[in-house]
């Protein structure tokens, strides 16, 4: 297993398990932690990838009764709550990864089965609670980071990147490096103008002036850039900034 880094007195990193279908593989490498933390059977997944976990925590109504053996043998912290409760599990671990102050939360799953759960992990990484945490999730084969001020992400040329507004309008977003450029425009929440977009490099640049965006890259090519090339010079203008929804 990953052998756990000791812990300073903020932690870097915070690795969050979150549960749902197991994977056998994350988009990029494995992330370091300084501490990991499994909301239920998020156990199982983090001991797949072979993280040993710091905690564990939820009503534990899904983690294996072999993986919670395996974590209280090894001095796992297991935190048990009622069913009835009035926050998922995740919501719970992300609440105890703030709790430690680290500069970052990395949570890895969550992704597949309950499309509701799916939908409130992603939600919940935009809490105001995390405003002050550099923050995003590897779920499935997709990435996906919360933007606030700037980021800068990595990833391959003509890969799909999708930017929605949550919670309210996103003001002032302005990129580079992507085939549809947006410059100090507005994205609102349930537009689909961010949708699709694409990578023209290694690396792209995303600005918020205020509002928060997720930013999504879901782990496929698109198809714009190559067809765009093969007939006209990439669109450079505001005016042609909103990349076309495409399924």
């Amino acid at each position: 297993m990953t052998e756990r880094t000791p812990s300073p007195s903020r932690p870097n990193t915070v690795v969050v398990f979150a549960g749902g279908e197991l994977m056998t593989s994350v988009s990029g490498p494995l992330p370091s932690a300084d501490v990991v933390i499994a909301a239920d059977s998020g156990l199982d997944q983090a001991h797949r990838l072979g993280y040993r976990v710091d905690l564990v925590l939820g009503d534990l109504d899904s983690v294996s009764a072999k993986a919670l053996a395996v974590a209280e043998a090894d001095g796992t912290r297991v935190e048990r709550h009622p069913a009835a409760k009035e926050a998922t599990d995740l919501e719970l671990a992300l609440d105890a990864a703030l709790a430690l102050d680290p500069r970052e939360i990395v949570v890895i799953g969550g992704y597949g089965g309950r499309v509701d759960h799916f939908l409130a992990g992603a939600l919940a990484l935009t809490r105001d609670s995390t405003a002050a945490v550099a923050i995003q999730a590897l779920m499935g084969p997709a990435r996906v980071f919360v933007v606030r001020d700037q980021l800068t992400l990595d990833g391959d040329p003509s890969e799909l990147l999708t930017l929605l507004a949550i919670r309210g309008p996103a003001t002032g977003v302005t990129t580079d490096g992507l085939l549809y450029p947006l410059r100090d425009e507005t994205l609102w929440p349930g537009s689909t103008r961010g949708v699709s977009n694409e990578l023209t490099a290694s690396t792209a640049s995303i600005s918020v002036g205020t509002g928060v965006l997720l930013a999504v890259l879901p782990g496929e090519p698109g198809t714009h850039q190559s067809v765009i090339s093969s007939h006209d010079p990439a669109p450079d203008s505001p005016t042609s900034s909103s990349a076309p929804d495409q399924e």
